[in-house]
C-alpha cells in the first residue's frame, strides 16, 4: 500500500509539522498528553475496517470474534485499574459519556447540579451553549472568592434549596483534590444521583495520587486521553445495577457502531496504566505541578487557590496587568504553549479571559523533573514579565529549543 505522503502530500506535509511541533516546543495544555507509539499504532490499525454494533460475544454482525477479544480486554483491564463494577468502552468521547448517563437516568428538563464554567467545570456540565443546558434545568456552585476552592457545605446548601436528581462534580481547571465522599453526602441528602467526571484525573486516579470515586459514584465519566496518556475517545463506569440503561444508552441510544480501532487502543493504554512505572509516572506529574506552582508564586504569579494538589495551575494575571490570550500568544511565539482560561468570577469573555491553565502531564512524560519546572517557570515569568519585548521571547525560544532535545519525543517515529 501507498504511504500517506505518496496517496496525500499535503496531509502528509500536516502531521509532518505537527511532530516538528511536539518535538520542539513545551507542550503545557493540562488536557493533552503524549500517547505511546503503540497506542498510536493500535489506533491505526486494521480493526478501523469492521463494523461490529453491539457489545461483545453479542454483536449484529459476523466476524466480529478478533474484536471481541480486544474490548473484552478493554473492558476488564479498566475494571482492574479503577475498580469498577462495570465499564463501557464505546464511547466516543468525554461529553459523549456525559450525555449517555444524562439520558439514562434524566428525563428532559430534569434538574442537574454542577461546578459552574467558569469556577473550572465543563461545557457539558450544563452550560447555556452545550446540549446540557439546552436540555436540562441547571445550577452551578462554584469555589470562594478567598479560598479558590470548593466549599462542600455550600453544595449541600445549594442542592437542598435547588433539588437536583443528578449532582456531577469533576472539573477541567480545577487545580485541589476533590472530594468525592462530601459530594455523595450532598447527594444522598436529597435522594439524587452522583456522576463524577474524572476526565482530567483519571490518571492520577489509576495512578493512586488521587482519590478514587468508584466507592461513592454511581456513574463515573472519562476521557481516555489527557492524564490517562491513551487514544482520543471516552469512557464510562458505573455500579452494576446501572449497566443496561448505560449499555443501552450508548448504543443504540446515541451512537452507532464502536470505533474498534480506538477501542484497541484504549486497551493498550490501560495494560500501559497497569505497570508499575505508570504510578511513579503519576507522582512525577503533581511533584513537577508542585514544583512549577512555588516558582510561580515567588514570581508573584496569583494561583488560584494558592497552588495545586493535582496536574495543573490556573493563573489569575489580572496583577500582572495582561489578558490570558496576550500571554497565551506571546508565550506561543517563545515555544511554550498553553491555553487562556477563565478564572473564577470573570470579568472578561472567554476569547480573552483573565488567566491560563498550566499542566504538566505531557512534559512530565518526556523525562522532564523538578529541575526542568524550575527552569520552565522561570522562562513563563521572563515572557509574561516582558512582553513587550520581542528579543526576550526569541532567547526564551532558543531555550525552549535546547530543554525539548535533552528529552526527546517520537524522534523515532515512523509514521509516513
Amino acid at each position: 500500500m501507498a504511504g500517506i505522503k505518496e496517496t496525500d502530500p499535503e496531509i502528509a506535509e500536516a502531521i509532518g509539522n505537527e511532530i516538528n511541533r511536539l518535538q520542539h516546543k513545551l507542550q503545557l495544555i493540562a488536557s493533552e498528553n503524549y500517547a505511546s507509539e503503540a497506542v498510536m499504532r493500535a489506533q491505526g490499525c486494521v480493526m478501523t475496517n469492521k463494523y461490529a454494533e453491539g457489545y461483545p460475544y453479542k454483536r449484529y454482525y459476523g466476524g466480529c470474534e478478533f474484536v471481541d477479544a480486544a474490548e473484552a480486554l478493554a473492558i476488564e483491564r479498566a475494571k482492574k485499574i479503577f475498580g469498577a463494577e462495570h465499564v463501557n468502552v464505546q464511547v466516543h468521547s468525554g461529553s459523549g459519556a456525559n450525555m449517555a448517563v444524562y439520558f439514562s437516568c434524566l428525563e428532559m428538563g430534569d434538574k442537574i447540579l454542577s461546578m459552574d464554567l467558569n469556577h473550572g467545570g465543563h461545557l457539558s456540565h450544563g452550560a447555556k451553549v452545550s446540549f446540557s443546558g439546552k436540555y436540562f434545568e441547571v445550577a452551578h456552585y462554584g469555589v470562594g472568592k478567598e479560598t479558590g476552592r470548593i466549599d462542600y457545605a455550600e453544595v449541600e446548601s445549594i442542592a437542598r434549596k435547588f433539588k437536583p436528581k443528578l449532582i456531577v462534580c469533576g472539573a477541567s481547571a480545577y487545580p485541589r483534590d476533590i472530594d468525592f465522599k462530601a459530594f455523595r453526602d450532598a447527594a444522598d441528602s436529597v435522594d439524587a444521583y452522583l456522576m463524577a467526571d474524572i476526565a482530567h484525573i483519571a490518571g492520577l486516579i489509576a495512578g493512586g495520587v488521587h482519590q478514587s470515586p468508584v466507592e461513592h459514584s454511581d456513574f463515573i465519566t472519562t476521557t481516555t486521553h489527557k492524564t490517562l496518556r491513551g487514544p482520543r475517545g471516552g469512557m464510562i463506569m458505573c455500579k452494576e445495577e446501572f449497566a443496561k440503561q448505560i449499555d443501552k444508552m450508548v448504543f443504540p441510544g446515541i451512537q452507532g457502531g464502536p470505533l474498534m480501532h480506538a477501542i484497541a487502543a484504549k486497551a493498550v493504554c490501560f495494560k500501559e496504566a497497569m505497570a508499575p512505572e505508570f504510578k511513579e509516572y503519576q507522582q512525577q506529574v503533581v511533584k513537577n505541578c508542585k514544583k512549577m506552582a512555588e516558582v510561580l508564586m515567588k514570581e508573584e504569579f496569583n494561583l488560584i487557590s494558592g497552588g495545586t494538589d493535582n496536574h495543573l495551575i490556573l493563573v489569575d494575571l489580572n496583577n500582572k496587568g495582561i489578558t490570558g490570550k496576550d500571554a497565551e500568544g506571546a508565550l506561543e511565539e517563545a515555544g511554550i504553549t498553553l491555553n487562556k482560561n477563565t478564572i473564577p468570577f470573570e470579568t472578561r469573555s472567554p476569547f480573552i479571559t483573565s488567566g491560563v491553565r498550566i499542566g504538566t502531564p505531557a512534559v512530565t512524560t518526556r523525562g522532564m523533573k523538578e529541575p526542568e519546572m524550575e527552569q520552565v517557570a522561570g522562562l513563563i515569568a521572563r515572557v509574561i514579565g516582558n512582553m513587550e519585548d520581542s528579543g526576550v521571547r526569541e532567547k526564551v525560544k532558543d531555550e525552549v529549543e535546547e530543554l525539548c532535545g535533552r528529552f526527546p519525543i517520537y524522534e523515532d517515529l515512523k509514521w509516513q
